[in-house]
């Protein structure tokens, strides 16, 4: 199986949740499109230092990260995000890669999504087994 990529679209939380009480236009609310990694070896989404002041979030806390190649971070948590997927919605925060690192995708968000790298096309699906809506385990 090779690398697995997807396009997901990330949305600044604070912002649907302002324009939702009324305090912000919908055409104000800050939103991008992007190209992620799929890694189900990564934990949580990651995003870059660009996304991250072209979306307007706010750090909410620190994190160590270990990187693949076995490096140790201070990583900045940031949220929340709404990401979208295909039919597929999840809220979440991100830790902040430095400069322009690519996007990753990481297994917390998926399960939230109930989406699964299909091995043979190499690609990010909706569970075939629930593809009208998400389904997640709660045990």
């Amino acid at each position: 199986m090779g690398l697995v990529y997807a396009d997901i679209q990330l949305i600044n939380g604070e912002d649907i949740g302002l324009n939702r009480r009324g305090y912000l236009k919908k055409s104000e609310i800050r939103q991008m499109q992007v190209t992620a990694m799929v890694d189900s070896g990564a934990t949580m989404l990651a995003i870059n230092e660009n996304i991250k002041n072209q979306l307007g979030l706010v750090v909410i806390y620190k994190q160590s990260a270990q990187l693949a190649d076995g490096t140790f971070l201070d990583l900045e948590v940031v949220g929340p995000i709404e990401l979208r997927f295909e039919n597929r919605i999840a809220i979440c925060s991100a830790m902040v890669l430095p400069g322009d690192n690519e996007v990753l995708l990481g297994a917390i968000p998926m399960e939230e999504m109930d989406v699964l790298i299909h091995p043979k096309k190499n690609l990010l699906i909706v569970n075939p087994q629930h593809p009208i809506k998400p389904v997640v385990k709660l045990k």
